[in-house]
């Protein structure tokens, strides 16, 4: 098999794992020509992995072994692989700007949840999404690119932490029965409710919607600085980047709008409802 081929059937298998497991992403994806869209499929990719070995179900100790042999690869990746994905992200980064080295943020993230961290304040909370999320607004910028990389990178790491704070309400009831808490404790305790992991529960529903709505409100701000990015974009990296944050930023209104529901149900968007924000953003019309 010729190089080119091999590199042409990694990107293929990106694509494919980016299609079957980006319930969210893969809606925006789907809108960027060719080459971005398989470099950001690589990028899902290898970020999918990192995912899946955080949230899967080995000893403690293994999944943090394995983060080591995934930080290890990203580090030594290079178009000859053996790896599809790994071969993948190294030929996009050899013919776009990705900046391969935010995956280590990706993986310093996922390792604080093998461990179980807790955050005691905004500002803890917000390293950690910085580190999962705008790690990948910034891999993803480099795949769009921009003509204010400095201006753009700070846009796109305000706009991951804003999907992440979204991330962190929709799933706020499977994390707490995972034994993930994310929420700080200093705005549990100026709330009055208790939210401890495994029990699956939260006291009193009136302090629970006001801290939701509280956390809802925060997450908006967060969105306001980070969609600032959609005008420094080109029109089709425009349209996914908005397609990707729009479903996000819908889910947020719905939760804000009904707060008790995120404690007992993952909120989430029909398919249908996804792809009619993807063709709006194509159009130029949302979010």
């Amino acid at each position: 098999m010729t190089d080119w081929a091999r590199i042409r059937d990694a990107y293929l298998e990106c694509e494919q794992i980016t299609r079957e497991q980006a319930r969210n992403f893969s809606y925006g994806i789907r809108l960027l020509p060719g080459p971005k869209r398989r470099a950001l499929s690589a990028v899902y990719a290898f970020a999918r992995r990192v995912d899946d070995i955080g949230d899967g179900d080995l000893p403690r100790e293994e999944k943090l072994r394995r983060l080591k042999q995934a930080r290890e690869a990203i580090h030594a990746a290079s178009i000859g692989a053996a790896d599809p994905v790994l071969a993948a992200l190294a030929d996009s980064a050899a013919r776009l700007p990705v900046p391969l080295a935010a995956f280590d943020e990706l993986i310093d993230g996922c390792e604080a949840d093998v461990r179980g961290v807790r955050y005691g304040t905004f500002e803890e909370l917000l390293n950690y999404c910085r580190c999962v999320a705008g790690s990948i607004g910034r891999l993803s910028l480099g795949v769009f690119g921009t003509i204010d990389p400095p201006t753009a990178e700070r846009r796109a790491d305000a706009l991951g932490v804003a999907l992440q704070l979204t991330n962190i309400l929709r799933d706020i009831q499977e994390d707490q029965l995972a034994g993930r808490v994310y929420l700080p404790a200093e705005d549990l305790e100026r709330f009055g409710v208790r939210l401890e992991p495994g029990n699956g529960r939260a006291e009193d529903p009136e302090r629970w919607d006001r801290l939701i709505r509280f956390q809802a409100a925060r997450a908006e701000q967060w969105y306001a600085e980070g969609l600032r990015l959609l005008p420094m974009l080109d029109r089709r990296s425009r349209a996914c980047c908005a397609s990707m944050a729009g479903i996000y930023h819908e889910l947020l209104a719905r939760i804000a709008a009904d707060p008790r529901a995120a404690r007992h149900q993952r909120t989430s968007l029909s398919g249908w409802r996804k792809a009619g924000v993807a063709a709006r953003s194509l159009a130029g019309m949302a979010p």
